[in-house]
């Protein structure tokens, strides 16, 4: 996938997930000509991570307000 169709699913601009690439948040792969590309299992992962943490800290948050 290329960094534009990756940043759609998360709803950031490209150069995000350019930075998150470089940092290691996101495993990318680079074509002979120098463009990142990244695995579609790969991003549905991260994002299915994202997800849960975010379900994490809402329960725990919840259970802080009862």
């Amino acid at each position: 996938m290329a960094p534009h169709e990756v940043a759609r699913i998360f709803r950031v601009s490209p150069a995000t997930i350019t930075r998150w690439a470089r940092v290691g948040l996101l495993a990318s792969t680079r074509t002979p000509g120098g463009h990142r590309r990244f695995d579609r299992a790969s991003v549905m992962a991260h994002l299915e991570r994202l997800v849960r943490e975010g379900d994490a800290d809402r329960t725990r948050s919840s259970a802080g307000d009862a």
